[in-house]
């Protein structure tokens, strides 16, 4: 006996349908898909906003005026990348060598200094060990502690970019044995000091007469008139009749620095199936070039920041950096850091985490910043410069980073990022894509090449602000 079965109404539904079902279609189609993704690329603020010098020559030259300070008591210091070196003239200004003038000398005895770079909290030397060194602080603070009468200790005050302790090493020009340190000294800060050895200024002394006959007079005068800053250009004004105008001239630096193009590199495989068999709908070599493309951009802003050479946070001059106050950034201390680049700021560069911890300062004082457009978007500001997030600014293992200002432009005097369009191969602006050959696994091989570097015109161009707390 036969059984009918009523059709559900999704059976009467099929019977109904007058065409194909997407779920079927969907077994003939291709699967919507993108082009391969990158979490790794990121806005790139600091290649977009720095205007790019064509370096034809492989180098770039920044000349500039010669100067610095004498007769402030404070020793100065140049810095090339993360190398840092005491101008050899600035030794004159520990209370011994006042007064004496033999650059070979002076020169000969700034050669010797080794440079240290510590953190805050690091120790530089205890009480009571040799004192076999001076040391002059090139940048950051440290503090002076010794023993209390209480089995407590005291605080004897903080030195600072530019102060010396120690210069009793070179009393008697080093002949005796070298006594205790009195106090230990403790770093508040990162920061670097050069330490100018006992031994070293002995062999110097050894060899050189003058610098014996000077030590035998202590001269307590220095010779010459203070100069501040540039050297200076003798001008008149205000004056009336026909006095005689004073004749002068524009001295330069004699050691001007020369910046290299750095080159970020490497070596894309292809095997030659892929780029033959799977080359549709999008083609693989072209994705595949892309991708390494934005993977070497994002190292090249790495570099412009990191690079002990030619990166942002080494090439700062020492002058240019501060520190926060209590450490968290608060409207304070962004105030200070635009001071380091008071003529015209162009941008302000942070970690997003430091851009967030500004932001809770501010929260916290009942300030809001505000906003500006830049390059078509809305972005925070400080005082109306803009606050862009660079991801390549490190955050330190103990929570602190750093906010930098910089004024950008050839013609300001500023920042300016170098690299060299027209070459071989090229892809994009100094960027080139090279075909190297197929080996013979059928593997085809490409060079990418990135050619970049980046220069600070002069001092005042760039301000960083040190040892920012992002975690509280």
């Amino acid at each position: 006996m036969a059984t009918s079965v009523e059709p559900t109404s999704e059976g009467r539904a099929d019977r109904a349908r007058l065409s194909l079902a997407t779920e079927a279609a969907r077994t003939l189609a291709s699967t919507t898909k993108t082009p391969p993704q990158m979490q790794g690329i990121t806005s790139r603020w600091l290649l977009r906003v720095l205007p790019w010098v064509q370096v034809s020559g492989g180098a770039f030259r920044v000349n500039r005026r010669l100067g610095h300070t004498l007769g402030n008591g404070r020793v100065e210091f140049v810095s090339t990348g993360a190398r840092v070196r005491v101008i050899p003239a600035e030794l004159t200004e520990l209370p011994l060598l006042r007064g004496y003038e033999d650059p070979e000398v002076l020169r000969e005895l700034a050669d010797g200094c080794v440079q240290r770079d510590f953190a805050a909290g690091e120790v530089i030397f205890e009480a009571g060990s040799p004192a076999d060194s001076v040391v002059l602080v090139a940048h950051g603070k440290l503090g002076r502690r010794t023993s209390g009468p209480y089995d407590s200790e005291t605080e004897l005050g903080v030195v600072a970019d530019g102060d010396f302790v120690d210069d009793r090493v070179l009393a008697g020009g080093g002949a005796q044995e070298p006594g205790s340190r009195e106090f230990s000294l403790t770093s508040l800060t990162g920061g670097t000091v050069l330490l100018l050895p006992r031994d070293h200024f002995r062999a110097v002394l050894q060899r050189s007469p003058s610098l014996a006959s000077h030590l035998e007079r202590a001269s307590a005068s220095l010779s010459g008139r203070t100069a501040e800053g540039e050297a200076e250009i003798e001008l008149a004004s205000g004056h009336h009749g026909e006095p005689e105008l004073p004749g002068t001239f524009v001295d330069y630096d004699l050691a001007p620095r020369e910046y290299e193009l750095s080159v970020a590199q490497t070596v894309l495989r292809v095997h030659t199936r892929v780029a033959d068999l799977y080359n549709e709908p999008m083609n693989q070599l072209q994705e595949q070039i892309r991708l390494t493309v934005e993977a070497l951009r994002e190292r090249q802003e790495h570099e412009m920041v990191n690079n002990r050479e030619i990166g942002l946070l080494h090439n700062a001059d020492l002058r240019q950096r501060i520190h926060t106050r209590n450490g968290p950034p608060t409207p304070d201390d962004l105030d200070e850091l635009l001071a380091t680049v008071w003529k015209d700021p162009t941008v302000m560069l942070a970690h997003p985490k430091a851009i967030a911890a500004i932001g809770r300062e501010c929260t916290a004082r009942g300030i809001h910043p505000g906003t500006v457009e830049y390059a078509g978007r809305s972005v925070p500001s400080w005082r109306g410069v803009p606050l862009l997030p660079c991801n390549k600014i490190p955050v330190s293992e103990r929570g602190t980073t750093s906010v930098v200002v910089m004024r950008t432009g050839e013609q300001d005097r500023g920042v300016v990022g170098l690299h060299r369009t027209g070459i071989p191969d090229e892809y994009q602006p100094s960027l080139s894509v090279r075909f190297m050959g197929i080996n013979d696994k059928a593997v085809m091989s490409y060079l990418v090449s990135a050619y970049y570097s980046l220069a600070v015109l002069v001092p005042d161009a760039l301000g960083i602000l040190e040892d920012v707390e992002i975690g509280r």
